[in-house]
């Protein structure tokens, strides 16, 4: 029976278990022998990762073919319009190629914890709020796809992987889960984005 490990991974940790450079890693918040990352986080965001202890399960998780929705709450600079928000739900060209589409659109400011460092203020440049759906995860996706509609990425929090979510943990706390049951393909469970 497979087991799973749901950690909110804080901001630049690296999303595994050793660093030859000394930076923060998973070891610093878990002992997990046998335990793989399912689907990496930048060192430089935020939220759920998914281990487990079970190799098909880990390649299930992360691979694009079994389409299992990746969520992010992304903060923005400056004010996305409805033409930003499309150009992100019918894939953006990249330059590895046209991205699937996603699921995207304007929210209000989320309830999370405040990230240490915190985001840069500045006066003359507004802020916004997006929450992005993926189903693939192309190295720094979501930052190149915000990029490209002209708001670049100031903040970005993974919430959730398929139906698992981070609801209820603070950065560096995990929940381990015991799968008496096949992992489901697709859920349309929607968390309720407070910490």
């Amino acid at each position: 029976m497979p087991n799973i490990i749901l950690f909110n991974k804080p901001f630049n940790v690296l999303s595994q278990f050793t660093d030859n450079d000394g930076r923060p890693t998973l070891a610093d918040y878990i002992t997990a022998p046998g335990y793989r990352v399912a689907g990496r986080l930048d060192f430089d965001s935020e939220g759920l990762l998914v281990l487990t202890d079970n190799g098909r399960l880990q390649q299930e998780i992360a691979s694009p073919a079994h389409k299992r929705w990746k969520n992010y709450l992304v903060q923005v600079e400056g004010d996305p319009d409805d033409k930003a928000v499309e150009h992100l739900v019918k894939g953006v060209l990249l330059k590895d190629g046209l991205t699937l589409p996603a699921k995207a659109k304007t929210i209000a400011p989320p309830v999370l914890w405040e990230r240490v460092p915190p985001i840069r203020k500045r006066k003359t440049v507004t802020d916004s709020w997006l929450e992005i759906s993926i189903r693939e995860g192309r190295n720094r996706q979501i930052r190149r796809m915000t990029a490209n509609v002209g708001f670049p990425t100031l903040r970005l929090v993974r919430f959730a992987v398929g139906e698992w979510t981070i609801e209820g943990l603070a950065p560096g706390q995990l929940r381990a889960i015991s799968m008496r049951t096949p992992v489901p393909r697709e859920t349309s469970s929607r968390p309720s984005k407070k910490f």
